[in-house]
């Protein structure tokens, strides 16, 4: 297979996903560059995928010496892996990506509807991760995928 032409990062991640295309084997061949990161793995559908994705995506910070970024990352990873489980079905994913000075963080579910913001009051006791992913991010947002969506943010490495 070529080499794929450079792509700038937002062009990676609208690459197509669906396994065995053309854009999906472009995609694996671009983030193995030596300056790139990137791990994914399923999540199940149960309570443990939580601390589950909160550990995993410490474990790889650490490893690609990005560990300064863990405490906020594991929190925004948390939060987004449970919207997914309490507001959408699976299959669930957990994508981590470290390309030109971002690390991207994404949680794959089946549902095929954008997250919804709701601001919380004083007394509820939940509806404040979206919020919380709104200040503590740099961006953030959605896509659709053919099975479902994708939430995602971004955090600066440098």
């Amino acid at each position: 297979m070529n080499q794929p032409a450079v792509m700038d990062v937002s062009t990676r991640w609208q690459l197509d996903r669906t396994p065995g295309t053309a854009e999906s084997q472009q995609l694996v061949t671009t983030v193995q560059e030596p300056h790139d990161h990137f791990a994914s793995w399923p999540l199940f559908p149960t309570a443990t995928s939580v601390p589950l994705a909160r550990r995993l995506t410490r474990d790889r910070l650490v490893e690609w010496g990005l560990d300064g970024l863990g405490e906020d990352a594991e929190l925004l990873v948390s939060e987004l892996v449970t919207n997914a489980l309490c507001h959408a079905g699976g299959p669930y994913r957990l994508t981590l990506w470290a390309i030109d000075g971002l690390l991207r963080c994404e949680v794959e579910d089946g549902n095929a509807a954008p997250p919804f913001v709701r601001h919380a009051g004083p007394e509820d006791e939940h509806g404040r991760g979206m919020d919380v992913l709104e200040l503590m991010a740099c961006c953030w947002g959605s896509e659709r995928t053919t099975g479902g969506k994708i939430v995602w943010f971004e955090l600066p490495t440098g």
